[in-house]
């Protein structure tokens, strides 16, 4: 379907997104789907394949500056594109449909929908240690939570971006006491003195920390998603990629630089809940508390993120007739794509009542990272197209082009490589499970076609000769 038509259909289901958010929101939004879990419990792993304080900031910052360049180019994809859908639009329109189908599939089937069920469960693991209810409340404070945010975002933007503002403020909040506990208090908290060995090859010590760090920086690109409900998004959304991806950077440092200053690189390495033991090493009992409460309003915060924007990529696969039509449906209203959130709500909830999300987030593991690096390749098509004069030139560009995104991709292929030889076989079953979408886009592409023939024929019959 061209672009007029896939407009057309996004009209006739239901109108327009309605453009409500601005700047401010924009920023926490890439800020929310940043902050997760992982920079209270990764820290721990890259200092077990680091060994040194140096090195174990090196890799953070190292993997900082990956997730810089990536903002840098989704920010110039989002200039050029300002529609709902990210990395589906830029692959659609640089590829084709059928990869572009496929990362929509694998978001749908299980990348998307999995990371819910995940974070809602770790959300209630977390509520569960912070308040002291019995371990039967689990699944229904999982299932809960997926609902209530779903309902959320079924009656717009705004109140989205509103839960998206407050938790991602609290989540800061937590961060900022950690960090600031660290720095003015880690005196009084003695760490190791014997200076940790390095590693043997530093190289490939900090290729193999690379990949916990990337996973906690990934999620900038989720903005892109809901671009076409942000106020003025060819400029608000580069700047809010670029000021989100800034400001996280420079607080996984000073989280880091107080786990170390606290625990010690061998303390950092041993421990299983980092920001916890720092915590409570520095304010007691009350600081173990405090950070488990942190931890569980932030994985609430990131679950709102993802409910969110994900279905905003179904409704664009579906406008292009490439899904059940009535997930293309706008609700009329609320202008949110509301079937797409509802189907989200209950497949997620399907797996979190049986428990396949772990196996199927295992199984696709390299595929964000896959489609990172397919969506950092369209830049080039686009500069291509702009240079014999088929694209307009735009205003924001990603700087050091072409080595930046060069640069990316390899980074984006490492994770990837390193994800496969790490368990062959779970990313065998990921890609047997993303193929299993190329026969599902084939149905769809033959029953749009069959249905824009439909009419011609009709027309011919009834005007006859």
């Amino acid at each position: 379907m061209s672009a007029p038509a896939a407009n057309e259909a996004q009209a006739s289901s239901g109108g327009s997104y309605s453009r409500r958010v601005g700047l401010f929101s924009g920023v926490m939004l890439v800020i929310g789907g940043i902050i997760g879990s992982g920079i209270f419990l990764n820290p721990a792993i890259v200092a077990q394949r680091v060994h040194t304080p140096g090195l174990t900031l090196g890799a953070w910052l190292l993997g900082g500056g990956v997730a810089l360049i990536g903002a840098f180019i989704y920010g110039e994809l989002g200039q050029r594109i300002p529609k709902a859908g990210g990395s589906y639009v830029y692959l659609r329109d640089a590829f084709g449909e059928l990869p572009a189908f496929l990362n929509a599939w694998g978001l749908l089937l299980m990348i998307a929908t999995g990371a819910i069920a995940a974070v809602a469960v770790t959300f209630a693991n977390y509520t569960l240690a912070w308040t002291g209810l019995p371990a039967d409340y689990r699944l229904p404070l999982a299932i809960g939570a997926i609902v209530l945010l779903s309902g959320i975002n079924y009656f717009g933007v705004r109140p989205g971006a509103l839960t998206q503002n407050i938790f991602t403020v609290l989540k800061l909040v937590a961060l900022a006491v950690l960090v600031g506990a660290g720095l003015l208090l880690s005196g009084a908290a003695p760490v190791q003195t014997v200076a940790p060995e390095p590693p043997d090859s530093i190289v490939l010590a900090l290729g193999a920390a690379l990949v916990p760090v990337l996973f906690s920086y990934g999620g900038w690109q989720q903005t892109n998603f809901v671009a076409e409900e942000l106020v003025d998004p060819e400029r608000n959304l580069p700047r809010a990629l670029l000021l989100g991806v800034i400001g996280v950077v420079g607080v996984y440092l000073l989280a880091n630089l107080t786990y170390l200053r606290t625990l010690g690189a061998g303390g950092l390495a041993a421990s299983s809940a980092p920001a916890a033991d720092a915590l409570g090493r520095l304010l007691g009992p009350a600081g173990r508390t405090f950070i488990t409460a942190g931890v569980a309003l932030s994985t609430f915060g990131f679950l709102n993120l993802v409910i969110l924007v994900s279905p905003r990529v179904y409704q664009a696969m579906a406008a292009d007739g490439l899904f059940f039509p009535w997930m293309a449906r706008l609700h009329p209203r609320h202008h949110t794509p509301a079937a797409a959130i509802v189907f989200q709500a209950a497949w997620a909830i399907l797996l979190t009542g049986t428990g396949t999300y772990g196996e199927l987030l295992d199984y696709v593991v390299f595929a964000d990272w896959l489609v990172f690096g397919a969506t950092a390749a369209t830049l080039f098509v686009y500069r291509a197209r702009e240079k014999r004069g088929q694209a307009p030139r735009v205003s924001y560009r990603v700087p050091g082009y072409p080595l930046t995104p060069l640069l990316f991709i390899a980074a984006a292929l490492y994770v990837v490589v390193g994800s496969t030889a790490s368990n062959p076989l779970n990313a065998l079953k990921g890609t047997l499970l993303l193929g299993a979408g190329v026969p599902v886009f084939l149905y769809w592409r033959r029953r749009r076609e069959g249905q824009a023939k439909a009419p011609a024929s009709q027309a011919s019959v009834v005007g006859g000769p």
